[in-house]
């Protein structure tokens, strides 16, 4: 295992390329891969479970990577869990994950495929991404016949070593049987797409290390054959927050879900510490370019986050959305105005003429997450309605309509609007 290797170590455009932005932290035979992306187009692939209708921002390192093993000549792979997601990953979790349903996974398959049409090309030539489901060969096993053929490649004993497992013994939290095979599963979905696709490369976060390992050692011992494996560091903001997370959830990559201006407003508004880090993984920026923002201190520092703003929104929502959303944070918070792109619920003028509790506007945007965070806000002086901050709990009402809105704000940097519907 080999972390953190210098670019200008490797010969290879795709380890130079992933090491100088930040993505390599383990690889399972890291100079073995390097001459052999060197020397030929590699196919590798990172596995997406379907558990919620959209993939979030936590996710966006995975799909960077596959974004440079395409910019850097190979072939990415795309594996929709369509039947992995039927088990539930354990991977950091003190629970079994809930189970969904058929229908379940099928809506969810269909909405996550849209978070990688921004970032990859596919089609049918050698280095067009393609998109798979493991569905297609997982519901297929017969569960005998695939303990009997690949259950004695695997010992408890060494299972019990990987963290997905030891983490969850270590916490006594139990850990059932259905759960316990997701790693099997894992490995086999290694095999099956060496034998379809000749894939020989799994990446992955940390976390999934030992899922990995396993993948690389099935194809050793069933097909004799050396893949590889690779992971990114876990993924956290400087002050140790999961990326990808905000107070009121998850920062998700399908506009339907989170609109571009909450989205721009997420990269904007990141630690100074993680800027660099930042814009190295989830832009193209030049690696001159991103060192020279990561540099800057003081007022400064609020260019080069603007600019990730610009760089990230535009990749994901186009740069049009991208400029809307810079315009509008530019208007709110420069002028006072009331951008088109915030986020806007409306509220009937005969509601607002009996009060509207003054916590739900603020819960509906997405602004707080709770009452008791609202009050929270009350006593910091930081809950706002038309920029005046509040002192007390009192309803929303007619008397608070602007030209037709209402402002809403918690501290300087969150904003939403209430549009009064007369109709």
């Amino acid at each position: 295992m080999m972390t953190d290797a210098p670019a200008q170590n490797f010969k290879s455009d795709l380890l130079a390329v992933l090491s100088e932005r930040g993505f390599i932290h383990q690889c399972t035979n890291l100079t073995a891969l390097d001459e052999m992306a060197e020397q030929k187009t590699l196919s590798g692939y990172i596995g997406f479970d379907a558990t919620a209708t959209s993939l979030h921002a936590g996710s966006l390192i995975q799909i960077m990577m596959l974004y440079w093993l395409q910019q850097t000549g190979h072939r990415p792979i795309v594996l929709m869990g369509g039947g992995t997601t039927k088990v539930g990953d354990p991977s950091g979790k003190d629970a079994q994950r809930k189970l969904l349903s058929d229908d379940d996974i099928k809506t969810n398959l269909a909405s996550v495929k849209r978070a990688f049409e921004p970032f990859l090309a596919f089609g049918d030539g050698p280095t067009d991404a393609v998109m798979v489901n493991n569905d297609d060969w997982l519901s297929q096993l017969g569960y005998v016949e695939f303990l009997r053929d690949y259950g004695p490649e695997f010992t408890i004993n060494r299972m019990l070593t990987f963290d997905s497992v030891r983490l969850r013994l270590d916490r006594e939290s139990p850990m059932t049987f259905l759960e316990f095979n997701y790693m099997l599963m894992q490995a086999f979905d290694f095999l099956e797409l060496y034998r379809r696709y000749g894939c020989a490369l799994q990446m992955g976060g940390s976390d999934q290390w030992g899922n990995i390992v396993n993948g690389v050692e099935l194809c050793r011992r069933k097909a004799g054959v050396e893949v590889f494996g690779l992971t990114t560091p876990l993924l956290t903001t400087a002050s140790g927050k999961k990326m990808g997370k905000t107070e009121q959830g998850a920062v998700w990559l399908n506009a339907d879900e989170f609109s571009p201006y909450a989205y721009w407003q997420y990269w904007r508004n990141v630690e100074d510490d993680d800027v660099g880090p930042m814009l190295a993984r989830f832009t193209t920026l030049p690696m001159e370019e991103v060192r020279r923002l990561a540099s800057l201190r003081g007022a400064e520092i609020n260019d080069a986050k603007k600019t990730l703003a610009d760089e990230a929104t535009a990749f994901l929502h186009g740069r049009e959305a991208a400029a809307a959303a810079a315009e509008t944070a530019r208007k709110t918070f420069e002028e006072g105005a009331l951008g088109d792109d915030l986020p806007t619920i409306e509220i009937s003028a005969a509601s607002l003429d009996a009060g509207v509790p003054l916590f739900e506007p603020f819960k509906e945007t997405g602004l707080i997450a709770s009452n008791g965070e609202g009050r929270r806000h009350i006593k910091a002086g930081a809950l706002k309605v038309n920029d005046a901050s509040l002192t007390e709990e009192r309803p929303i009402s007619m008397e608070d309509v602007r030209d037709g809105f209402i402002k809403l704000s918690v501290g300087k940097k969150k904003h939403a609007r209430v549009r009064a519907a007369f109709s």
